[in-house]
C-alpha cells in the first residue's frame, strides 16, 4: 500500500511538472502565449489626398488617401492589434495646402484613424499658429520631445510621449524633428526651441521602460535615414539610441524595400524603415511578443497604395 501511494504521488508530481513545462513552453513561443502586435504607417505625404494622375508618369494612379483608407480598413480586419502612425511633412505639396492650410489633410488623417504622428520641417509652412489652428482636426496626438514649444502657439497643442495598449502589450510613443535653423525661416518657427534628439529621445525611452513598463518603444523621427556627412540621422540615432525599439522615418523620401536593422549601444537590436513620400506606399511591420513580452519583427511588407493602370 506503501509503495502504491508513493507511486501515485510521483505520478501526480510528475505529471504537475509536465503540464508547467507545457505551459511555460506556450508562453515562450507557442501559439497560445504569442500576441502580435501589427504597426502601420506612413511619412512625407505632402498634402497628396489624391492619387497621382494617369499622365504616363512612373506613379500614375499611385497614392491617394481612399485606396489607403481601404487598405487600413482591411488590414484591421484581419488583426486585433493595430496602431496606424505617421513621421511627419503632413503638410505642403498640393494645391489642397495651398488653399486649405492643411484642414482637409488632418480631417483625412482623422478619418482613418491615426493614433498619433510627429512634426516635420514642412508642417511649419504656414506658421506655427496654423498648424496648431489644424491640430483640431486631426483627433490623434502630436509627439515630439526635442522641441520646446514654450511661447508658442503650441505650447499647449502637442506632447512629448504617448502611451498605448494594445492587447495586453504597453506600447510607448515619442518623436523627434530636425534641427530648424537653415531649413525652416525663422519667423516660422518662433521661439521654437531645439533640443538634442538623440539625448531627449533616450531620457523619454528610459523613463517610459523604466517608469511606465513598456513593452516596446517606438520614435517617430523626421531626422532622415542617412548622410554622407556626419548630420544626425535615423542611422546615426539608431546606434546611439537606448531602450528604442523602433524609428519610423521621414524627410528623406527613402524607399526601402526591407527595414534595416542596427544595434544601440547596448547592443540591443534597433529596426528602422521609411516609405519614401507622397502616400505611395504603407509600411507594415509585424511584431511577436512571447514570453516575458520578448518581441521579434516576424514579418515587414511595404504595400503599393493603389495600382498603375493604363486608361
Amino acid at each position: 500500500m506503501q509503495n502504491r501511494r508513493k507511486f501515485i504521488g510521483q505520478t501526480a508530481l510528475a505529471t504537475a511538472a509536465l503540464l508547467a513545462s507545457r505551459t511555460a513552453l506556450a508562453g515562450i513561443g507557442g501559439e497560445e502565449g504569442v500576441k502580435k502586435l501589427t504597426i502601420l504607417h506612413t511619412n512625407d505625404v505632402h498634402s497628396r489626398l489624391e492619387p497621382f494622375p494617369m499622365d504616363g508618369g512612373r506613379n500614375q494612379g499611385l497614392g491617394g488617401v481612399a485606396a489607403r483608407a481601404e487598405l487600413i480598413k482591411k488590414i484591421r480586419s484581419e488583426e486585433a492589434n493595430v496602431l496606424l502612425l505617421d513621421a511627419g511633412d503632413i503638410f505642403q505639396g498640393t494645391p489642397f495646402f495651398n488653399i486649405y492650410k492643411g484642414e482637409p489633410e488632418m480631417k483625412a488623417m482623422a478619418a482613418m484613424g491615426y493614433d498619433a504622428a510627429t512634426m516635420g520641417n514642412h508642417d511649419f509652412d504656414a506658421g506655427l499658429e496654423n498648424f496648431a489652428t489644424q491640430l483640431k482636426h486631426g483627433n490623434f496626438p502630436l509627439v515630439i520631445c526635442n522641441y520646446d514649444f514654450t511661447g508658442t502657439p503650441m505650447e499647449f497643442k502637442y506632447q512629448p510621449y504617448k502611451v498605448f495598449k494594445k492587447g495586453g502589450i504597453k506600447i510607448g510613443i515619442t518623436g523627434v524633428g530636425i534641427e530648424m535653423s537653415g531649413l525652416i525661416p525663422d519667423n516660422l518657427f518662433g521661439k521654437t526651441k531645439y533640443l538634442d534628439p538623440i539625448q531627449k529621445a533616450n531620457e523619454t525611452a528610459a523613463m517610459l521602460k523604466n517608469e511606465d513598463g513598456c513593452d516596446m518603444i517606438i520614435c517617430l523621427s523626421h531626422l532622415g535615414y542617412k548622410y554622407k556627412d556626419n548630420k544626425v540621422s535615423d542611422e546615426v540615432f539608431a546606434r546611439e539610441s537606448e531602450n528604442i525599439d523602433l524609428i519610423i522615418g521621414g524627410h528623406t523620401h527613402t524607399f526601402m524595400d526591407e527595414p534595416a536593422v542596427y544595434k544601440n549601444k547596448t547592443g540591443s537590436d534597433v529596426v528602422v524603415n521609411q516609405v519614401g513620400w507622397a502616400g505611395i506606399m504603407l509600411g507594415r511591420l509585424d511584431f511577436e511578443f512571447a514570453g516575458y513580452k520578448r518581441k521579434n519583427l516576424a514579418k515587414s511588407h511595404t504595400v503599393v497604395v493603389g495600382k498603375k493602370t493604363m486608361e
